[in-house]
């Protein structure tokens, strides 16, 4: 049974392997720069539309080169619902149909998530810095991963001759089917998951992640902020979106469920399931190896960053990694706070 199981890890992990150095990123997802983008919409009706159906018609302008612009033709719609009831700006969704998209920038994406700031003021575009860190950090700890596009947005509101235009931080998410497509996989839907139907170096990979930034909104159970993929030979990996609940990012608006056992957003608490403690150990020990990668991507957005806002990104981690390196805290916060099948 033990030679079977470290053939099967064995071969997930050349698997994974050939993922990270294969899979094709496609154009939009493929440049270091952030983009530059302009975009208009009227606001307040696209807020009051309740329909997933109905589309409203604009253009994205986006710099191709240091005086030239090209643009595509969209249709944007709302998505979410907590957020759209509490933000100024409306998270969309948008939709691009092919003829529009061929021989451009976004040739290969029908649709794509636009995360935009929740308010147009205080430290908006600092927040939505910190969810885009999130995700480049998991890029770092896993090739099964959701490519992101950071932008530089300047964002109308239309509404005739009193447009207003706001200059903020936005990025791209790139559609699931589109990433399972460019992982060699695909998206496996249910209404619930057993967690053990997930690989087991996966899961707890991705626990360990959603327990360093401190993010409690998700459920691989449900599929609540994890898309599950299912790669060969029908491997169940968890794929984690949409971070602003965590504690990393400290929204103002992130709250924890009544029912779990923290008070705040920023107090850490493992929601894994238990495993063998081994597992563990050889997560802990990939985490440890990859703490310079980590302060290597927090210092890309160093200089778009408030500092006050840095200094608590750097104290945030570095506890986490003081529980790593030392064996009681690991044990107390860690191993015996995972979560038992009954």
């Amino acid at each position: 049974m033990k030679t079977g199981y470290a053939a099967f890890v064995f071969l997930f992990l050349i698997y994974s392997a050939i993922v990270a150095q294969e899979a094709p990123i496609k154009r939009l997802f493929g440049t270091p720069y952030t983009l530059e983008v302009r975009l208009e919409y009227p606001f307040r009706e696209l807020k009051k539309n309740n329909s997933d159906k109905r589309y409203f018609p604009t253009y994205l302008h986006y710099r191709i080169e240091k005086e030239a612009w090209d643009s595509v033709k969209i249709d944007v719609r709302p998505r979410g619902s907590s957020r759209r009831e509490i933000c100024f700006f409306t998270p969309i969704k948008l939709r691009i149909k092919a003829k529009e998209r061929n021989g451009t920038l976004f040739e290969d994406h029908k649709t794509l998530k636009l995360v935009l700031p929740c308010m147009s003021h205080g430290n908006a575009n600092d927040l939505i810095l910190k969810e885009y860190f999130c995700y480049k950090l998991y890029r770092l700890i896993t090739p099964y991963n959701f490519n992101t596009k950071l932008m530089a947005l300047t964002l109308t509101d239309r509404r005739g001759r009193q447009s207003k235009s706001y200059h903020l931080k936005a990025f791209f998410i790139e559609d699931e089917y589109l990433m399972a497509k460019r992982l060699g996989g695909d998206i496996l839907e249910a209404e619930v998951i057993n967690p053990f139907l997930l690989q087991d170096t996966a899961a707890v990979r991705h626990d360990f992640f959603q327990y360093m930034i401190a993010n409690t909104d998700w459920s691989a159970l449900t599929q609540h902020n994890v898309s599950i993929l299912q790669v060969p030979p029908r491997t169940n990996v968890p794929v984690p979106y949409d971070f602003d609940m965590s504690g990393l990012v400290n929204a103002p608006y992130a709250k924890v469920s009544e029912l779990l056992p923290i008070l705040s957003v920023r107090e850490r608490l493992y929601r894994g399931f238990c495993r063998e403690e081994g597992l563990f150990q050889l997560i802990r020990s990939e985490y440890l190896s990859m703490e310079d990668q980590f302060w290597e991507v927090l210092r890309e957005i160093d200089t778009d960053i408030h500092p006050d806002e840095m200094d608590s990104l750097r104290k945030f981690l570095d506890e986490f990694y003081a529980i790593l390196k030392n064996d009681q805290s690991f044990n107390e916060n860690i191993v015996i706070k995972c979560r038992a099948t009954r």
